[in-house]
């Protein structure tokens, strides 16, 4: 068994209170690490507070090669690093090592970044009361960050936080879940072997008096969190005066027209549904099919689904894994139990052993269902039948979410209703809304979120701009 210590600005330490990680699969022990309390915190937040200023002057070459080290240094520990991912969270290997992969791209995206952090010179003689004087604005960190990091992607949410704190020059104290802290653990000693100052980055589990003040503490500017939307809006009503980034998550709905390619969008939605269990913020769980194509959609899926391949996280062929623990296994049957007591129609799937619970197609839904209105979290989509393209756009609409939607289709008028009437954060054309690379802003609107991330995107939210107004003559 691993053992791996806490990571307190530089210092790898214990507690008295031990953390055990299970793989969710098998339930054997995959590594013992230590939860912290109060007394833990307040080290790594005075830690941080005595790098503030350092880590604000460390000029653009040396975050450049932080970060790029970094990465490299990820991708060298690639295949040990996506192992215990898989075992920690029950991820498909496949999906693992692409997770490790997307978490050194952000790193070298986030080193491309801090070379260019935004600065601007504008003209202040627009009106009389402006002449002889010229402004600038320079961008400056906006200090110490908390960042709360979730199960399902335990390493590259966090490095979501990570990579562009370090970037505009941050010290940031990083939360994982209680059940998948070990690969960002990982992660804290390759960070600790970099130039990176002492204090700027800690990794702690939390107790939940210890979770709470990384919320409430003035002395935290910040507080990034990606996580359900009762713990996220909770957080920012509790947050204070800092500035607050959340990404909670949706019910991410898919349009597919009659005049698109069905082969594609089959292709892609089986995948956009299961991957993972469908824990995932933008897991495809609400599909809406032209009429005209729909039951051979609806066949074709079903045949689809039933060549995904069930097994042990670790192993490469695996399609579809567990879930993260029995409880929300339980509550993914309760819904489709629900749902079906209400009039939905299993097509396939809809079982449930442990941990495991089977790729799940359904139909003749409604909307108020749990399945259809809120975020299941789950190995289960709807799939339902529209008449008029705006009819499908108005179903993805009614909707307290609005992170991403896929729609499909070849006719220009239709992505430009889909760009001008969705209210999403983004809409991904002849793909499924499960599809993100790292650099472009991902975040969402009505209970989805607040901010975007995206390195880029991150970077500015946590930059402050400074105002400078000289004198041009004298």
């Amino acid at each position: 068994m691993n053992q791996y210590k806490l990571y307190i600005g530089g210092e790898f330490i214990k507690t008295d209170q031990k953390l055990s990680v299970f793989n969710p699969y098998d339930n054997v022990l995959v590594g013992e690490t230590y939860i912290a309390g109060k007394e833990q915190l307040e080290k790594a937040i005075e830690k941080a507070l005595l790098v503030k200023k350092q880590m604000r002057d460390l000029a653009s070459w040396q975050k450049y090669k932080i970060l790029n080290e970094i990465a490299d240094k990820i991708s060298a520990k690639k295949d040990d690093l996506a192992l215990l991912l898989a075992k920690e969270a029950g991820k498909p290997l496949k999906y693992a090592l692409s997770e490790i992969d997307r978490a050194v791209q952000v790193f070298k995206i986030a080193a491309e970044e801090s070379k260019r952090l935004p600065k601007e010179y504008f003209s202040i003689d627009w009106t009389p009361a402006g002449d002889g004087k010229e402004g600038f604005v320079k961008y400056f960190p906006i200090g110490l960050i908390s960042g709360i990091a979730p199960f399902n992607f335990p390493l590259n949410l966090a490095v979501h936080k990570i990579a562009p704190a370090i970037a505009s020059g941050n010290p940031i104290i990083l939360k994982p879940a209680r059940s998948t802290p070990l690969s960002v653990l990982e992660l804290a000693k390759i960070i600790d072997e970099t130039d990176l100052p002492k204090g700027a980055f800690s990794v702690l589990p939390m107790d939940r008096e210890a979770g709470s003040q990384l919320v409430t503490d003035e002395r935290i500017h910040m507080l990034s969190f990606t996580g359900s939307p009762e713990v996220g809006w909770k957080m920012k009503a509790n947050a204070g005066k800092k500035k607050v980034a959340l990404e909670l998550g949706g019910n991410a709905g898919v349009v597919v027209s009659d005049i698109s390619d069905i082969d594609l969008a089959v292709k892609k939605c089986v995948v956009g549904s299961f991957a993972y269990s469908g824990q995932v913020c933008i897991h495809v769980q609400r599909i809406y099919v032209h009429e005209n194509i729909f039951d051979e959609f609806i066949n074709k899926f079903v045949e689809g689904t039933k060549k995904m391949k069930f097994g042990a996280p670790e192993d490469l062929n695996t399609d579809v894994s567990v879930m993260i623990d029995e409880e929300n296994a339980m509550r993914v049957e309760s819904w489709v139990k629900e749902a079906v007591e209400d009039g939905a129609e299993i097509l396939i799937g809809g079982k449930r052993k442990g941990t495991y619970f089977e790729p799940t197609v359904i139909t003749s839904t409604k909307k108020e269902m749990k399945v259809c209105a809120l975020e299941v979290f789950g190995p289960v989509v709807s799939i339902e039948k529209f008449t008029n393209f705006s009819e499908a756009i108005k179903n993805i609409n009614d909707s307290d979410y609005g992170l991403q939607a896929g729609v499909f289709t070849n006719q220009i008028n239709e992505m430009n209703e889909a760009l001008n009437e969705l209210e999403v954060g983004g809409i991904i054309i002849n793909d499924v809304p499960t599809f993100r690379v790292d650099h472009m802003p991902y975040g969402g609107v009505k209970n989805s979120g607040f901010g975007r991330e995206g390195i880029k995107y991150s970077i500015l939210e946590m930059l402050e701009p400074k105002l400078l107004v000289k004198n041009t003559d004298y």
